[in-house]
């Protein structure tokens, strides 16, 4: 599971991978990727190198429909990021009510 965080954090640690997928979610179907590569200030294959990285995440679904290639954006990843960051912030508001109830003399 770890190793899947780590290629899903790492896809969206980009601010264009971030654009990109964000453009694929609002679009809600899937964008042939001369149409995305229109999107953004970059060659074809400096967005196809980014999907490619969504992908290996399963962010994004690449399907070859003819001579076009279809994307699809898939958020269920971003479920076991969510899952993971809970703990962290379980374990931050135990510890800031901890601190309150010392400051307040409780403990």
């Amino acid at each position: 599971m770890q190793n899947k965080i780590t290629k899903i954090l790492k896809a969206i640690a980009d601010p264009t991978r971030r654009e990109i997928f964000h453009a694929l979610v609002v679009a809600a179907c899937a964008l042939p990727i001369t149409q995305i590569s229109g999107q953004f200030n970059m060659s074809r294959q400096g967005v196809t190198k980014h999907l490619k990285t969504l992908e290996e995440a399963g962010l994004v679904q690449i399907n070859n429909q003819g001579r076009e290639r279809f994307c699809n954006a898939d958020t269920r990843p971003l479920k076991e990021v969510n899952q993971w960051l809970k703990f962290y912030e379980q374990f931050w508001d135990d510890s800031l009510q901890n601190l309150s109830a010392y400051l307040d003399g409780k403990v």
